[in-house]
């Protein structure tokens, strides 16, 4: 009995130095440290940030800019004060900008099981290029159909975007393998990136009264949206489509 109790005293200091091993990662790696997320409900960007702090269970503050078309707050200020945005993740007394950097950001200071971006370099270039595609040729698209100043001009510029979501068609269904997201069966880098058009997409939809996720042109990316929609980890941060519909009316004062 007396070397049963041995063991078991062994067994409780064994298990203590790794509660004290795993404090300290913790600590070198700012779990302990606060958290904070300045961002605006609509804001698609902002999603991102949440979805990836959702993703790796960060527990942190979120700070709702109330009125960021026409006030910014001394914090968002003091936080950005290059580009006065949101998303700005505060972690202690860092502030991150730009919802990639961001998502990549919360990724690698909060390792777990499961990783935002890909292990294998190939797929994490696959993944920062389309990223890099989205933020660019395809958002300047859509921000041109939006800001078109007639139906003609809508028209003509409307077949740039079709071509960009054709082509973010083309790498979906090369990079799902069968799977509901980018790159197979989980969320990732790739479907948080694109993730930020859903919104958009159908604001200009029900603006323009053409429908750029269509059925002949784009399934994978019309039932990866329903997927995406419905993930745990974004559906309490994204707003309806209702809502963002109002949202934009009142930011373009339509």
């Amino acid at each position: 009995m007396l070397k049963n109790k041995k063991s078991d005293n062994s067994l409780s200091r064994d298990t203590l130095q790794i509660k004290k091993r795993k404090k300290t990662t913790m600590a070198q790696n700012g779990s302990n440290t606060t958290v904070k997320l300045i961002g605006t409900w609509a804001s698609p960007f902002a999603i991102r940030a949440q979805v990836a702090l959702h993703l790796k269970s960060v527990e942190h503050e979120y700070v709702e800019e109330t009125d960021v078309l026409k006030a910014k707050s001394d914090l968002l200020i003091k936080s950005n004060p290059i580009h006065k945005k949101v998303p700005v993740l505060i972690h202690g007394d860092v502030s991150i900008c730009e919802s990639l950097n961001i998502v990549q950001y919360v990724d690698e200071s909060w390792p777990s099981d499961l990783s935002i971006l890909p292990t294998l370099p190939s797929e994490r270039a696959f993944a920062r290029f389309w990223a890099h595609f989205v933020d660019g040729k395809l958002f300047e698209s859509i921000d041109a159909v939006a800001g078109a100043k007639d139906d003609a001009a809508r028209m003509t510029l409307a077949g740039n975007l079709m071509e960009n979501l054709a082509a973010l068609e083309e790498a979906f269904q090369k990079s799902s393998k069968g799977g509901d997201f980018f790159g197979g069966g989980n969320i990732g880098f790739v479907d948080i990136t694109v993730g930020a058009i859903v919104g958009p997409i159908s604001v200009i939809e029900a603006f323009s009264g053409v429908k750029f996720l269509r059925p002949d042109t784009t399934p994978g990316l019309i039932q990866w949206a329903e997927k995406f929609r419905a993930h745990e980890a974004v559906k309490p941060y994204m707003p309806t489509v209702a809502e963002f519909i109002e949202f934009a009316k009142k930011k373009f004062s339509v």
